[in-house]
């Protein structure tokens, strides 16, 4: 029987692998698309009872297991193969397996080496899979110690902003794209006033340090007339409300109010919808104080410490400050290459930042009232939709770039953490005794992470719970023994949430 030679059994190997190869993508492609029909069955079927976002979870984390085995298997045979061409290559050079021990103590070695880096490997692949799989459990049991407690429904648009009173009595307040702001009762999620004088989308609203005061910033209906309460002057796009809130408990006290001949008791206004809260809530239509020299829309506002002054940022890329008790301009704060997004005030200092489009955050100094310092920082790729102060010297800085990011004052050269996520992040909001960040994003999560960027939770989301649209704004409450967190979104809805910070912290 004639031999074959080296080049002919190189070749005939070659073309078993290439063979095997092929076998193996036909093999994968047809089993994606058999895993893709499962997953349809399963989605589909009625009767399981599981929620139709869990059972999606389980359908991914079980795929993630048998890709990761399939691959595993694919390179066992390949590792095998090898080991079967080299036994072949040194019987064609002379060496017989079954000659002498020089022989077989080198094969020998070679299939153990071989064995080690296939057991090295799977060792290695398979910890970081289960790993994988068990943070991913780890996540979803976290979930225990985050229960919401109240949802806050009567807005007949979605919610941009919300913020909690820093005086007694503590009151959730929220800003709607459907033109109102309300004001809530946390314990019992009833409407306690609603304002009704905004001509457009209220995007802002923050409470006063010290007083029974909110400031809210919206934009005007360009086709509303200048007769209408719009405070629309000379084009302006966007006023901002300084509101006297009176006593939201018992409700009868809002008689009492500097403002009370402007407080409608009707049971409901005219052309407004049905809705929870919406019916019992009285309304309030004119403001006791307006600022007015953006020509673009207000995107937000917050109060400087002490309450005298207020910063709004605007969509005509510049940032105002105002005098409340006169309303008048103090400062008009200018750089910025694109729009603002946000802006926000140090809770102690003269200190105050601005976000924007343009992918920076600037911070402005009114320490030293001859000297306006300005700081830019540009950590981001996209859009810096928040940038927040928190106690002590620190920024926390969100983007449209899916990431969020730590700053030192001391020291903003580069963040000292930065967090990664899978969406785009709206207002952050930052825990001031317990430091911990809560992420609003725009599929509906909530995550709460540490100061240095370890993930602690994520607030749970199903369809009996939870947000349903685009979460715009997160807000903590530190004191509230009922809830401590709370959030808003496009779904119309606010809610409560009790975070169990003690729990979630021994978690970690």
């Amino acid at each position: 029987m004639p031999v074959e030679s080296g080049s002919g059994a190189a070749a005939r190997q070659a073309k078993q692998k290439r063979k095997s190869h092929s076998l193996s993508i036909r093999r994968t492609n047809s089993t994606e698309q058999d895993r893709a029909g499962l997953q349809r069955d399963m989605l589909e079927s009625q009767d399981s009872k599981l929620p139709l976002s869990l059972r999606t979870n389980l359908l991914d984390l079980f795929g993630q297991i048998e890709r990761e085995f399939e691959n595993l298997y694919i390179e066992n045979i390949e590792l095998r193969r090898e080991i079967d061409t080299l036994n072949e290559r040194l019987a064609g050079e002379g060496q017989a397996i079954d000659g002498g021990d020089l022989t077989k103590g080198a094969l020998k070695a070679k299939a153990s080496h071989s064995t080690s880096q296939l057991s090295q490997k799977l060792k290695t692949t398979y910890k970081a899979s289960t790993s994988k799989i068990v943070s991913s459990f780890k996540a979803t049991t976290s979930r225990a110690v985050c229960q919401l407690v109240k949802e806050y429904a009567g807005h007949r648009d979605g919610i941009w902003d919300l913020s909690i009173a820093r005086v007694q009595p503590v009151i959730l307040g929220t800003a709607s794209a459907d033109h109102t702001a309300m004001l809530w009762s946390i314990e019992t999620g009833k409407c306690l006033l609603k304002y009704v004088g905004h001509a457009g989308s209220v995007n802002s609203i923050k409470f006063h340090p010290t007083e029974q005061m909110v400031l809210t910033g919206t934009r005007c209906s360009k086709e509303t007339p200048p007769f209408c309460l719009c405070y629309r002057i000379r084009g302006t796009d966007g006023p901002i409300w300084s509101l006297q809130l009176p006593a939201p408990q018992p409700v009868t006290d809002i008689n009492q109010a500097p403002c009370d001949e402007d407080v409608d008791f009707s049971d409901k206004d005219e052309g407004e919808g049905e809705g929870e809260g919406s019916s019992e809530c009285p309304t309030l239509r004119v403001a006791c104080t307006t600022l007015k020299s953006h020509q673009g829309v207000v995107i937000a506002a917050d109060w400087l410490v002490g309450g005298k002054q207020v910063v709004t940022a605007s969509w005509d890329r510049a940032a105002n400050l105002y005098d409340v008790e006169t309303s008048e301009l103090v400062h008009t704060l200018t750089g910025h290459d694109q729009e603002l997004t946000h802006c926000c005030t140090h809770p102690t200092q003269r200190l105050v930042v601005t976000s924007s489009r343009d992918t920076t955050f600037r911070l402005w100094d009114f320490r030293d009232p001859s000297i306006h310092s300005v700081n830019v920082f540009q950590g981001h790729t996209d859009t810096v939709t928040s940038a927040v102060f928190t106690v002590g010297d620190n920024v926390v800085s969100g983007s449209d770039d899916r990431t969020v990011k730590v700053w030192d004052l001391k020291n903003m050269r580069s963040p000292i953490a930065t967090i990664r996520t899978d969406s785009a992040i709206n207002r952050v909001s930052v825990s001031v005794s317990h430091r911990i960040i809560a992420l609003p994003h725009d599929n509906r999560q909530v995550r709460l992470f540490d100061m240095s960027g370890v993930r602690l939770a994520r607030l749970p989301r199903s369809n009996r719970q939870g947000h349903r649209r685009m979460v715009c704004c997160t807000a903590w409450s530190e004191d509230n023994p009922t809830c401590n967190l709370f959030s808003c979104g496009f779904d119309r809805q606010a809610i409560g949430w009790n975070i169990n910070i003690p729990a979630l912290l021994q978690e970690k």
